[in-house]
């Protein structure tokens, strides 16, 4: 997330893939420093190993498509920034050596082109797009109904292109290794374009995604690097220390957490009646029999719900879909209002219309800043009492600085690190979309059906591989 947005910027144009080799074979060559550094050199936190599962799949699926006989999609999970770099590390590494030890020729670079969100450029800087095209990168705009640079390219490349395509179906982050967020169509939508391209061509090619799970766990206990960011919590939220009673250490732990969201959930409420004058009642669980976790819960996603609603009365949107689906709606908002498409050239603007166009980004960057914080708990549930670890403890404190971090309006990512981590990266079978599409032709209401069932059973095999 960039500091505060005070004046309007230029648009945000499409950066075309300028695919290079030898780009691609530098970053391949620094992925194991990058893996370990990747935000702070100093600091004893990356990922020192990654294991990979039935990574022969995935090898068989590159010989094939080599051989012209299929097409297919990647379809990773998200649930932190450095999922990219172990995907890389996974197809540049680990599929060429598993390839060699199970005698699967490979003739061709092991690679994807991949889609990535073009607001990442906007906190990482423009140096990230232009490195991402040439190592086979596609930005897309994820609110836009209709991005038709991105959709078109994505499209070439799935059909045409050299090698197969990555797409995260999730959208976006969620922080936690343990829970898949609701998976957004587009995964579904262009596997089915994909079928239609090859079939208007007359060509054979079978048309697949294969699903990759993507989880981490520390190396090391962690309770004191844990006990230190919670302390750092309850400092900087201004929740008065109290002395937890004895008992298992994961117990504390998870009650300093539960007393800390609840603290944080209450203080937003009343922001929210206090100076956005918003009706939210005092008991919002309608279920007497309710746990105190499902009675937090409960008032977290009336929360969520009224901080949407807030930028989206601003924005002048409806209040439809899920939560998800709202917060892309409003980034697209908030984005029309800040890189202004309809201002090519900003500096010929005089003094007074200047002024009016950064007032309106400013307030569209505010406004926007109720969409960040939903985003950072829409998968959050009762995760930690499914599984109370220190890993999973760790995931919900990291969201909960997130917050914090967003309203104190440092810049992310900023986030601490609590220890080296491992990757485990899981390969699933392969998902047939050809027969999908085939079955599917017919009306409209059957290939809507189909892609809603499609993108329904990629969700239940990415749950499974992590549960």
């Amino acid at each position: 997330m960039p500091r505060s947005i005070h004046s309007t910027q230029p648009p945000l144009r499409f950066i075309p893939l300028r695919f290079n080799p030898f780009i691609l074979k530098i970053t391949q060559w620094l992925l194991p420093l990058l893996l370990r550094f990747r935000t702070r050199p100093w600091l004893p936190a990356g990922i020192v190993n990654i294991e990979a599962r039935n990574v022969k799949v995935l090898a068989e699926l590159y010989q094939q498509f080599q051989a012209g006989k299929i097409r297919f999609l990647i379809a990773f999970r998200h649930p932190e920034v450095e999922d990219p770099l172990c995907m890389l590390y996974l197809l540049s590494r680990i599929v060429p050596k598993v390839a060699r030890q199970q005698n699967i020729e490979l003739k061709n670079r092991v690679h994807s082109y991949f889609l990535y969100d073009r607001g990442m450029t906007i906190w990482a800087g423009d140096w990230l797009g232009r490195l991402f095209s040439r190592i086979g990168g596609v930005p897309v705009r994820r609110g836009r109904r209709l991005d038709r640079h991105a959709i078109q390219t994505a499209r070439e490349l799935f059909a045409n292109g050299k090698f197969p395509i990555s797409v995260a179906p999730e959208g976006g982050t969620n922080g936690l290794s343990g829970v898949v967020s609701p998976l957004e169509p587009g995964v579904a939508q262009m596997s089915f374009w994909c079928v239609e391209d090859l079939q208007k061509a007359n060509r054979s090619e079978t048309v697949v995604i294969v699903p990759i799970a993507i989880q981490y766990r520390y190396v090391e206990p962690l309770w004191s690097k844990l006990d230190w960011l919670l302390s750092k919590l309850e400092l900087d939220s201004g929740l008065p220390m109290k002395e937890i009673a004895q008992g298992e250490q994961q117990e504390i732990y998870y009650q300093r957490i539960y007393r800390l969201a609840e603290y944080l959930i209450a203080e937003m409420e009343e922001f929210y009646r206090r100076f956005y004058h918003q009706d939210i009642p005092k008991i919002i669980s309608n279920e007497e029999s309710a746990s105190p976790n499902q009675v937090l819960i409960d008032r977290l996603h009336y929360l969520m719900n009224i901080a949407l609603q807030v930028a989206e009365q601003y924005f002048g949107l409806q209040s439809q879909g899920t939560f998800i689906d709202r917060c892309r709606r409003l980034e697209e908002a908030g984005w029309s209002y800040i890189y202004r498409e309809d201002l090519p050239d900003i500096s010929t603007l005089s003094p007074f219309k200047r002024g009016l166009a950064d007032w309106i980004a400013e307030e569209a960057d505010l406004r926007m800043r109720h969409m960040r914080l939903v985003e950072s708990f829409i998968a959050v549930s009762t995760y930690m009492q499914e599984q109370l670890t220190a890993d999973r403890c760790a995931e919900i404190a990291l969201l909960m600085f997130d917050m914090l971090s967003r309203i104190k309006d440092t810049t992310l990512p900023g986030r601490p690190r609590l220890g080296w981590k491992e990757a485990q990266i899981t390969v699933g079978e392969p998902i047939s979309v050809s027969d999908r599409w085939a079955n599917s032709q017919g009306d409209r209401h059957a290939v809507r059906q189909a892609l809603s069932d499609l993108t329904r059973d990629l969700q239940l095999a990415l749950q499974e591989m992590i549960s």
